[in-house]
């Protein structure tokens, strides 16, 4: 899986890029709470089948949390929001939403079985797994989506990477590091806190914490 550093490095990256002059600790604070706060549905696997990468790790909540913003800030006439954290805090909490969307639920679409992409709508894990190149032969070529086409029927199946369902589907996780039928059977349970398992990882996690000590060692341009 993807570490939970790994997530906040490239949280980092981002917040540092997005906040501008929001940049500070407790703008920080907040956007790393977010994009870290999904990993607790690890919690809910011994009560809940597949939960992990599930509940904390969809596109449905991050959606309707934009929508609610925006409806909100934009929509009504008197902001709810904007009255209790004023304009900073409203930029804060969209930057925050971002953050988790590409910085948390996309990295880990791209991983092992990826994630319940539209869940609680619809129970169906995805992965982000293929190719994308041009061919002096083939032309354009793309393998993320799959079409067939049944030649009898002439009915299309449609495969966008799909891995299973909260029934089939177990990523694992320190809270249940193995299918958990193997697990309650297991004499030594081996819980592994992952920090990053590929070279990529290691220097993200780098990249994350440079990028906040260079903005906090930057100087403020000279006022002209």
């Amino acid at each position: 899986m993807v570490s939970t550093i790994v997530h906040a490095g490239f949280a980092l990256v981002l917040a540092a890029g997005l906040l501008r002059g929001d940049y500070d600790r407790r703008a920080l604070a907040v956007v790393l709470a977010v994009v870290l706060l999904p990993e607790a549905d690890s919690f809910l696997g011994p009560v809940m089948s597949g939960a992990h990468r599930t509940v904390g790790h969809n596109f449905t909540f991050p959606a309707a949390a934009a929508f609610l913003i925006y409806y909100d800030t934009r929509m009504r006439g008197q902001s709810l929001l904007r009255e209790r954290v004023t304009e900073r805090g409203v930029r804060i909490a969209w930057v925050a939403l971002f953050v988790h969307v590409f910085a948390h639920v996309s990295l880990d679409w791209a991983h092992l079985d990826g994630v319940n992409v539209l869940w609680p709508l619809h129970d169906s894990f995805f992965r982000l797994e293929g190719e994308l190149f041009w061919s002096s032969v083939d032309g354009l070529v793309q393998t993320f989506v799959d079409v067939d086409l049944d030649p009898e029927t002439g009915s299309r199946r449609v495969d966008a990477g799909s891995t299973g369902t909260t029934q089939s589907v177990h990523v694992n996780n320190p809270v249940e590091p193995d299918d958990p039928e193997a697990l309650a059977e297991a004499e030594t349970i081996d819980r592994r806190f992952p920090v990053a398992g590929r070279g990529w990882r290691l220097y993200l996690v780098g990249l994350g914490l440079f990028t906040v000590i260079a903005r906090r060692l930057q100087n403020d341009p000279p006022a002209e």
